[in-house]
């Protein structure tokens, strides 16, 4: 029986850059999930009959609101849900799933690489029938319903069993429980060069992959160790849990902090990687050889056609804003088009969809390609691993070319996590008021070029995107770029992006840190970071 339940709107159900993220405690509140799933789903039109694709990364609260995805979208007409067996899909995968299945749409659940636990964080995200996020039209649609909601319809039944595989009755509705791993590990194998791989692996390449207790623990544990031949155990944390094993499943050098060190002891494997919470991100670390996100980006690009889906070529190359530019030197060397967008995965959709890109990256450890409409962590390992079996070099042999090629991006983001909005929003309006009077101006990072608020055309459909971060540069190439970050759950991120460019002939052998000393400095100089935050140092630097 069909229940129509009055309720009241909540004022904080914006989505940003990929979806709701709060904490547990808010999204546990009564009515609060309820009220974001109905206002997507009135936010939707001609989904009556069609299906919807569900599924999270195992954090904890998933299990239960999948049971108000299903109950919910019973009770408003979808004709069949499939979700992933125990309430598990990794971004990627649930993105493939939506485009293989010819799905209406889907609802990820996932904070993406946030924390979880009954503390910690959860989020929903809608994704349209690309498999991609959705765009702003749609997410504003969805602000916009979530602040005069008064009533939600939900199916009167028992939970659904989503741990047995097959199709159940909900009403009207199938719910069809799926294999989250089969489909999205033989996407991959269409892709790469398995057998080159698994020759590399058993000749003595030595690999170790780390899921963070996340959701790439069952797809790693197929791909790497059973279909490609890696021994048991190169898959570490492979088990889902609600808290992620109390890990950050952040895969940076902060939160990924013990596979940097096996990386770097005398007996490394050769190679090492890591996902995030949902699958999307990636960290990539060769045999004392830490590959930024931005580089990782370019070489990916840079060697794509070794592997069999790539072949072709590029049709393009896309990056955010952030993202450092060392993969415009890809694309120039490469005679294609290089698109840089916004941050968030959403901008590249529509550059894949038309076809004018193959390939895109930001600089937060997010990479993919056309093969699905989100970023792809495990497709990232592969390619740098079909790379590796076809070039017969280490990873620091690999880059050590590209800089000498290219040229090298020195590049670092500082993370100053939690601050007070208000402090982090009169930070930003005292640096676009100065906007102006920036360029011919010297600091500790040299003179200032030119200074903007980024704002983005969209080729394909000509809109337009402003405020997304603002942007220092300097004369001699380098910049300097601050934005606030929309993925956290409390308080305000800023995130202040470092870049120095030296081409081929100049010294590709710095540390990152002495190379960016003066722009960190001049960082401090141009936004007074300390004045407005009262912070004397990042949270974070990656």
């Amino acid at each position: 029986m069909i229940q129509t339940v009055t309720t009241t709107p909540f004022t904080d159900q914006k989505p940003g850059t990929s979806g709701l993220r709060k904490k547990v405690r808010v999204f546990a509140q009564p009515h609060y999930a309820e009220n974001f799933i109905q206002s997507v789903f009135d936010s939707l039109e001609g989904f009556e009959g069609e299906t919807l694709v569900v599924g999270g990364d195992g954090r904890y609260l998933n299990r239960e609101v999948i049971q108000s995805v299903l109950k919910m979208a019973a009770a408003n007409g979808f004709g069949r849900v499939l979700v992933g067996q125990g309430g598990i899909l990794s971004t990627p995968a649930a993105s493939h799933l939506i485009r293989s299945s010819g799905a209406f749409g889907g609802l990820i659940l996932s904070a993406s690489h946030n924390p979880g636990g009954p503390d910690e964080d959860f989020g929903i995200k809608y994704n349209i029938g690309n498999g991609g996020p959705a765009p702003e039209k749609v997410t504003d649609a969805i602000a916009a319903r979530s602040l005069v909601i008064d009533r939600y319809k939900i199916f009167d039944a028992a939970d659904v069993d989503i741990d047995s595989p097959g199709t159940r009755q909900l009403g009207d509705m199938v719910v069809e429980v799926v294999d989250p791993v089969a489909a999205y590990a033989d996407l991959m194998e269409s892709l790469f060069d398995f057998a080159a791989i698994k020759t590399m692996i058993t000749g003595g390449f030595t690999l170790a992959f780390d899921s963070m207790s996340a959701v790439t623990g069952p797809y790693a544990t197929e791909i790497f160790e059973r279909r490609l031949g890696a021994p048991s155990g190169t898959v570490m944390n492979g088990t889902p849990l609600p808290d992620f094993g109390h890990h950050h499943p952040d895969p940076n050098l902060v939160h990924a902090k013990d596979l940097y060190d096996r990386l770097m002891a005398a007996d490394a494997p050769d190679f090492g990687a890591a996902s995030d919470g949902d699958g999307d991100r990636n960290l990539i670390i060769g045999r004392h050889c830490y590959v930024t996100p931005s580089d990782s980006l370019a070489v990916l690009a840079a060697n794509a056609h070794l592997a069999p889906g790539y072949a072709a070529g590029l049709k393009g190359i896309a990056r955010s804003m952030p993202t450092s530019g060392a993969a415009d030197r890809v694309a120039e060397k490469l005679g294609i088009p290089l698109y840089e967008t916004p941050t968030g995965w959403k901008f590249f959709g529509n550059l894949l969809d038309a076809g004018m890109a193959t390939i895109c990256g930001e600089e937060s450890a997010g990479t993919g390609s056309d093969h699905v409409r989100e970023k792809d962590g495990i497709w990232a390992v592969l390619l740098w691993l079909n790379i590796l079996a076809a070039r017969k070099q280490s990873v620091a042999a690999i880059m050590a070319d590209h800089w000498a090629i290219h040229g090298r991006n020195y590049y670092a983001r500082h993370d100053y996590e939690a601050i007070a909005k208000e402090k982090a929003d009169a930070l930003m309006v005292a640096l676009r008021n100065k906007l102006d009077a920036l360029p011919g101006t010297s600091n500790s990072g040299g003179t200032i070029g030119s200074a903007d608020d980024f704002a983005y055309s969209d080729p394909t459909d000509q809109s337009v995107s402003r405020h997304q971060g603002i942007r220092i540069l300097f004369d001699d190439g380098s910049r300097v770029v601050f934005r606030l970050s929309g993925t956290g759950t409390e308080g305000a991120t800023l995130r202040v992006y470092i870049e120095r460019y030296v081409g081929p002939d100049g010294n590709l052998a710095m540390e990152t840190a002495d190379a960016l000393a003066p722009l960190i400095a001049a960082a401090q100089e141009i936004a007074d970071i300390r004045g407005f935050t009262g912070m004397d140092s990042p949270s974070v630097i990656t």
